[in-house]
């Protein structure tokens, strides 16, 4: 980056290039200020697991930038029913609870797919891989100074910190020896899988099962101390298969890995008396016999008290990671894009020097005051919707546990997706014409 003090336009350093830091380049594209893209992974890098976005998050990406919808649209699976359904998967198999989603809403994509889109719509030289941040400081002019491990030096107006829950943003931001800088165990730990459709609907059917109807749409099958969720990604031609279980001990997995490998005698073993047919298929049939477990870490028990400090800020997984139960962590990371956008916009051309500086501060601040109460809710929100998923079900089926459930799960699936994202531009821009 080769902007100065002297320059009115502001130069945005964004650090990762998964679907946090592209939709927000995308962003600032549509709104022609400055950036570029640092990703540590030699090239583009995702994992091809599912995920889904509900009905905040896609009105965050047409405000952002059509393209970004477009982008997810093109790779969205429609839902076969327009409904979340929860099952009791462990004893009775009885539909435990069913919610509305909204007409072709709440789709999943492989995710692999939508990073791959979104970054080929952003201009080549935007994008620079194999950057690992090793220090970030602040110059004497206020502004903050990139370090990579390849000797590389930039200096940004602002430094966007989308760098995942392993964030080395997070930790120059707060301190390495911080330990608000380290996601914590939750004590559930998951399986993922994609699995050809014909295949999984086959081994449905043997079980017992509707292959056909259970590899459709949306479902989750709850029991004692786990769940399991499942969904139709890319084109109806895989289901997306993740497999969630409570682990009573530490995370064992050395260097700070949050993936271990193992065999998947460790899920059948967990779900040995469950009895439903489609539990049953997936966890003895269609999980590779080797495979990873994934421990689910989230920000709950050490969060950040702010998301910026300077012209240093957080946004996505980096600020406010939780664990994927109720499937909102990828839509805010979008809503922090449009909100961060939004300031970045205003302040964009305004002035040059110091007071530019505090230009970039000020916007900062003012995305801190929009985003942290509303994501540091969905950490909390999180692990209690996962607690509610690990119930041991009724023997017999219970009108009012069902009730319960349902309302439990409506009040805070309905917390993300009513999210009033329009609301937040319009207070974006109100906060920072108050402060001007």
């Amino acid at each position: 980056m080769g902007s100065t003090t002297t320059s009115h336009h502001v130069d945005v350093a964004i650090i990762g290039g998964g679907i946090t830091g592209l939709t927000l380049a995308l962003g600032l594209q549509a709104r022609n200020v400055r950036f570029t893209v640092y990703e540590r992974a030699p090239s583009l890098k995702e994992i091809g697991a599912g995920v889904g976005f509900s009905p905040n998050a896609e009105r965050a990406m047409e405000l952002l930038n059509p393209d970004v919808h477009a982008a997810f649209k093109a790779v969205a699976n429609a839902n076969g029913e327009d409904y979340f359904q929860w099952v009791d998967g462990y004893a009775t198999g009885q539909l435990i609870y069913k919610l509305y989603v909204g007409e072709g809403k709440f789709q999943g994509c492989r995710r692999s797919d939508f990073v791959e889109g979104l970054a080929r719509k952003i201009p080549n030289d935007s994008i620079k891989y194999g950057k690992e941040v090793i220090e970030i400081r602040t110059g004497d002019d206020g502004r903050p100074i990139v370090v990579f491990k390849d000797g590389e030096e930039i200096v940004a107006d602002i430094v966007i910190g989308a760098d995942g829950i392993r964030s080395i943003t997070r930790q120059q931001l707060l301190g390495p020896t911080n330990p608000a800088s380290h996601p914590s165990y939750t004590h559930r730990c998951c399986f993922r899988a994609l699995v050809p459709i014909p295949l999984a609907s086959d081994a449905i059917t043997l079980a017992g099962g509707d292959g056909a109807y259970s590899t459709s749409t949306r479902f989750m099958y709850n029991g004692p101390d786990g769940h399991i969720i499942t969904y139709p990604v890319a084109g109806d031609t895989l289901l997306n298969i993740l497999v969630v279980m409570t682990d009573y001990c530490d995370w064992k997995a050395k260097d700070g890995k949050m993936t271990a490998r193992t065999t998947k005698a460790e899920a059948v073993e967990f779900f040995r008396d469950w009895k439903h047919p489609a539990v049953k298929a997936m966890v003895n049939e269609l999980l590779p016999e080797v495979l990873d477990k994934w421990g689910v870490f989230d920000m709950m028990k050490d969060p950040a008290e702010r998301y910026n400090e300077g012209c240093v800020v957080l946004a996505g997984d980096a600020a406010h990671a939780a664990g994927p139960h109720l499937g909102g962590g990828a839509g805010m990371g979008i809503e922090d894009a449009l909100v961060l956008a939004t300031a970045l916009e205003a302040v964009d051309g305004k002035a040059e020097g110091e007071e530019k500086v505090r230009l970039c501060e000020r916007a900062l601040e003012t995305y801190n005051q929009v985003r942290y109460e509303r994501t540091q809710w969905l950490i909390k929100a999180t692990r209690e919707a996962c607690a509610l998923f690990h119930l041991k079900p009724p023997e017999v089926p219970n009108k009012q546990h069902n009730e319960m459930f349902g309302k439990e799960v409506s009040e805070r699936f309905h917390t993300i997706w009513d999210g009033d994202v329009e609301g937040m531009v319009e207070s974006t821009r109100k906060l920072l014409e108050a402060g001007q």
